[in-house]
């Protein structure tokens, strides 16, 4: 059901490591080319147009685009009461954690009479998206909306699919997480369309945004990839992965049901058991073989368990595992062995990292209070997750005096003459022209 891929006596670099390990097949390049005559016909397009793509992509014919009021308040009163109270719950959490990622202004004296301050300003507009398809995000709606809304970013839109089961509106359950953090302006639209709405805006239906965030599939990374610079986007966030470094300390059970909750996500869902230890690794093969079959999506799962993207991986040790997933940069990274805490502080690259046998990434997807839109496809190494820092600018306010300036000014002279751009020291002598 899953393949094994050994390492045992290799000492690689951290490229060639990546050479080795587990990766789905995934072409974003090719899907921009798939999808720019979707994102050119948005761009020049009316509401026709997306109500059209609806019904090509989603099989369904919005009688709008946006979501009317009646209906985000209609899925709030008829949310399930224990799903509103575990919403609520998480929600609270989420805000908690989130709230302490507040930056404060700084003021730097850099001479007497010269400072910088730095403020962290919002960006004035978002579009959040939240996937749908073969589940239902509201976790993906609590995980987006709230860093931005404590961002105090001032305009909020989301954008989901539309859904052919609820007459051409999102989920319903989706509309109500909305409702409950107080989002109005809600979109049924998915897919690279989606994110061309935001990015372009269009007359009457949606304004542009400055920045998109939020996961979906290959043709929604494709296309924040083609519309970077247009909008602002939080990363990459493609098919979910979860690799767990674990040692014969570990429960073979625990680590099964880990990798089966994340191929749960999709049939290209990456799962990767990183161990020293051969006798877990067949312990876990054979749960999954048990596990799998008796859990609902189990065709889902074992595609996603048995494609080139997932495998169990053997190591000499842990120190050469942490090498191995620090190189693998995975979106979830949890570590269970002997050392969990210590092993942990080790890792550099990670979108998450859960720490021991009771911090499970089930726990992030929804309640543990952080955040569950990250980098994937080894982005890791060079992205973080969604945070309130992701919805701020820091912005440079210089305030120099007369003194202060005329103290620098020949230093300045100095280094616009070294760079050949004489008319920036000729802008400071020009204030000697007119001194009071």
């Amino acid at each position: 059901m899953i393949r094994t891929v050994d390492l045992r006596g290799r000492a690689l670099s951290k490229s060639h490591y990546n050479l080795e390990l587990p990766r789905a097949t995934l072409n974003v390049a090719e899907a921009m080319i798939l999808i720019q005559p979707i994102l050119d016909r948005v761009k020049n397009g009316t509401e026709a147009d997306l109500i059209a793509l609806a019904q090509e992509f989603d099989g369904v014919t919005p009688a709008r685009i946006r979501v009317p009021q009646q209906a985000l308040d209609k899925a709030l009163s008829e949310l399930a009461p224990a799903t509103r109270s575990a919403l609520e719950l998480s929600i609270s959490r989420v805000k908690k954690v989130h709230n302490d990622q507040l930056r404060s202004d700084k003021t730097t004296t850099v001479v007497d009479g010269g400072t910088v301050t730095e403020k962290w300003v919002p960006v004035d507009r978002v579009g959040l998206y939240v996937p749908g398809g073969r589940a239902v995000y509201p976790s993906s709606v609590m995980m987006n909306v709230i860093p931005a809304q404590i961002a105090k970013v001032a305009s909020i839109a989301v954008s989901s699919p539309p859904q052919k089961e609820f007459g051409g509106l999102p989920h319903p359950t989706i509309l109500a997480t909305c409702a409950l953090l107080g989002i109005t302006e809600v979109y049924a639209v998915g897919g690279a369309q989606a994110i061309a709405l935001f990015a372009y805006g269009m007359d009457g239906v949606c304004e542009k945004v400055d920045l998109v965030t939020g996961p979906g599939n290959i043709y929604v990374a494709a296309a924040k990839r083609a519309l970077r610079g247009v909008i602002g986007i939080d990363s990459e966030a493609g098919p979910t992965e979860i690799a767990i470094l674990a040692d014969s300390s570990a429960i073979a059970a625990d680590v099964a049901a880990d990798l089966i909750s994340q191929a749960e996500h999709d049939v290209i869902a990456a799962a990767v058991l990183v161990t020293d230890s051969p006798e877990l690794a067949a312990a876990v093969e054979a749960e999954l073989k048990v596990r799998v079959s008796q859990t609902k999506h189990s065709d889902r799962i074992e595609t996603a368990l048995s494609g080139v993207q997932s495998a169990i991986v053997l190591v000499d040790s842990i120190e050469q595992g942490l090498d191995v997933v620090n190189a693998y940069a995975a979106e979830h990274l949890e570590i269970q062995t002997g050392n969990a805490r210590s092993d942990a502080a080790k890792i550099r690259n990670a979108g998450a990292v859960f720490i021991g046998r009771f911090s499970p990434v089930s726990l992030g997807d929804y309640s543990a209070g952080s955040n569950h839109v990250l980098p994937t496809g080894g982005c890791a190494c060079h992205s973080s997750g969604l945070s309130v820092q992701t919805f701020l600018r820091g912005l440079h306010f210089i305030e120099y005096d007369q003194k202060a300036f005329t103290d620098i000014l020949d230093t300045v002279m100095t280094l616009a003459n070294a760079e050949d751009l004489p008319a920036h020291g000729e802008a400071m002598t020009a204030r000697l022209e007119n001194l009071l």
